[in-house]
């Protein structure tokens, strides 16, 4: 059984050595990611092998970012104990499998809150982003017993000067609570107007900026349309 999946292993390794795209390489190398395979298929390897938890821990366990990417998206988000998902998190190197590893098996383990606190006052800055992701995604979801005051004020005090990923974190919790949640609204944009993280991000034709007061005026405009 072991043999088999081994040679699956190496079956998909190869499948994805000849999606490799050396011009996707090259954007993904500016966005701080080493893999060179299109997103999209990717998927597409991922929807024709389905769920398979065994390949999934082999793929991740090569190193390399597409097949970790891949494994992700192939893996049982609930099957995994706190300690993988942290030592996971902690290897995760490249902000595409931080991200993906966060939204798409944290957020449905049954240890996500634990994780949450745990990451949240995490001396390593990486880590530390993802708990705070996975607050930003508790301010939308199930903000009952989140201290949102005090959350607005760590971000007050310390995301100017944060390193750029858990920044970037920090910013989407400040621009998330000030969307949801009326009575913080104008301290999260005060917030966010006097420190003007994110003031200048390059955002594309018809996206909205992350800055967070252009962030929240423009959500809270189309709840209202809506």
């Amino acid at each position: 059984m072991a043999g088999a999946t081994e040679t699956t292993t190496a079956a998909v390794l190869a499948e994805l050595a000849e999606l490799e795209d050396p011009k996707v390489r090259a954007a993904n190398a500016a966005r701080g990611d080493d893999h060179g395979v299109n997103l999209s298929k990717l998927r597409a390897v991922a929807k024709g092998l389905k769920t398979q938890p065994a390949l999934a821990r082999e793929l991740w366990d090569t190193g390399d970012t597409a097949a970790r990417l891949l494994s992700l998206l192939i893996c049982r988000p609930k099957t995994f104990q706190p300690d993988e998902l942290d030592a996971m998190l902690r290897a995760a190197d490249g902000p595409k499998v931080h991200d993906w590893l966060v939204n798409y098996v944290v957020k449905k383990n049954p240890h996500v809150e634990e994780l949450r606190e745990a990451w949240m006052a995490d001396t390593d800055p990486v880590v530390a982003s993802g708990g705070w992701a996975l607050t930003a995604d508790r301010v939308v979801k199930t903000p009952d017993g989140l201290d949102l005051a005090g959350l607005l004020e760590v971000i007050e005090a310390e995301m100017a000067g944060a390193p750029d990923r858990l920044q970037w974190a920090m910013n989407t919790c400040l621009a998330q609570i000030g969307i949801e949640h009326l009575e913080h609204r104008d301290r999260a944009i005060e917030i966010g107007e006097r420190l003007r993280v994110l003031e200048d991000y390059p955002t594309p034709k018809g996206c909205t900026s992350p800055f967070a007061p252009t962030w929240i005026a423009e959500m809270v405009r189309r709840h209202e349309d809506g």
